[in-house]
């Protein structure tokens, strides 16, 4: 590896994405797989890693927003043409044109989306394609039981749409033994039983390791593809993604009761030899893992001493070969080669948070190399 021109290194593996993606559509068969590419592919570069699915096989995209889109459409711009890309966040009235230039599938999430999408089709004398969002549970987007029995009572409101999916969304799919998932699934099913469809979708990473009764037709992973564990509690059947390094800017020696970082939060009570490491929370290093998280250095974990500051982390290397514990050298702060290191999750759980944070934090001053995805 040559010497990075910038203090961290993020390395994103595209084979591993697509190896997650192919095991989980294989797990799935013969129900379909999609990719969840939303904020920017989990903050790895929608870019890079929509045209890697896409080469791999996928042909179901899921973004958030209408630009998000827009830019992976572009982005996939020579990949196959039945490639499908859908809008989670539904439908405003400026949007409509976007939809229809770049070829966008809105999730339509109430009763009023619907008419609007389905006037606009039925003036235009086309069919327009569509999602159905309905919620069963999570309360956040989608229709209401309520809004779903007033469109089976009067599915005119569909007349000039072309229904591609109706789906929901788990709220404790990562909670295999809570009730609100089998309360979901029949609520899911009520609704389906309700109103014309193709395809129907409810699982998302977690979702997909409840049983095949969640599969239906189509399944929607986003974090596991990116290595995280969507089996909490059990050893993580997804591939390792991303490694995040950073470079040690100095090595010092300490004494025995002086402090480190902002706020003389942590005291000494021992000489050690610290480093300091040019990540910090504006690198989507979080500020919650001061005193809490650690490095690896030569496979031996170097403690995080003191607070996370916007550019810089200190870390205790007493214990790491001296060798290596020196100006340039590397330390790893997700993942490392082998599988050794420290994993998503336990940057998440030091940090408080979760691995998904953890993702869409990585910041934008790394040198990233990617690996792979072309085959």
């Amino acid at each position: 590896m040559s010497e990075p021109s910038l203090a961290a290194v993020l390395t994103i593996d595209l084979d591993a994405i697509r190896a997650n993606w192919r095991k989980l559509a294989e797990r799935v068969q013969p129900a379909q797989c999609a990719a969840v590419v939303k904020a920017n592919a989990y903050g790895l570069g929608a870019a890079r890693v929509g045209p890697a699915l896409a080469r791999a096989g996928c042909r179901h995209f899921f973004v958030a927003q209408l630009a998000e889109g827009a830019t992976l459409r572009q982005a996939l711009r020579d990949k196959p043409t039945n490639t499908a890309i859908y809008v989670l966040n539904g439908l405003q009235d400026a949007e409509r044109l976007t939809f229809e230039v770049h070829g966008l599938v809105p999730c339509l999430n109430d009763l009023g989306q619907i008419e609007r999408w389905g006037s606009l089709a039925r003036r235009r004398n086309a069919m327009l394609p569509a999602a159905i969002h309905v919620d069963t549970g999570m309360n956040r987007l989608g229709l209401p039981p309520a809004d779903v029995e007033r469109l089976a009572d009067n599915l005119d409101l569909l007349s000039g749409i072309d229904l591609r999916l109706i789906m929901s969304h788990l709220a404790c799919a990562d909670e295999p033994d809570h009730p609100l998932n089998k309360r979901q699934l029949d609520r899911f099913r009520r609704a389906i039983a309700r109103l014309p469809h193709g395809r129907v979708s409810l699982a998302a990473s977690s979702g997909i390791f409840l049983g095949g009764e969640y599969l239906f037709d189509l399944v929607r992973p986003g974090v596991a593809l990116y290595g995280a564990n969507p089996t909490p509690g059990q050893p993580n059947p997804m591939a390792q993604v991303v490694r995040l390094q950073g470079k040690i800017l100095q090595v010092r020696g300490v004494d025995r009761g002086e402090t480190v970082g902002y706020g003389a939060a942590h005291r000494f009570t021992r000489p050690r030899r610290i480093a300091t490491v040019g990540v910090g929370y504006a690198d989507g290093f979080l500020r919650s893992s001061s005193d809490r998280g650690s490095a690896v250095l030569g496979g031996v974990p170097a403690p995080i001493v003191g607070r996370i500051s916007m550019d810089l982390i200190t870390i205790d290397v007493s214990d790491a070969p001296e060798e290596l514990a020196r100006p340039g050298s590397l330390v790893d702060l997700i993942g490392a080669e082998a599988g050794k290191g420290r994993t998503l999750e336990d940057v998440a759980a030091a940090a408080g948070t979760i691995p998904y944070e953890i993702l869409t934090s990585l910041g934008q001053r790394y040198e990233r190399r990617y690996l792979g995805g072309i085959a």
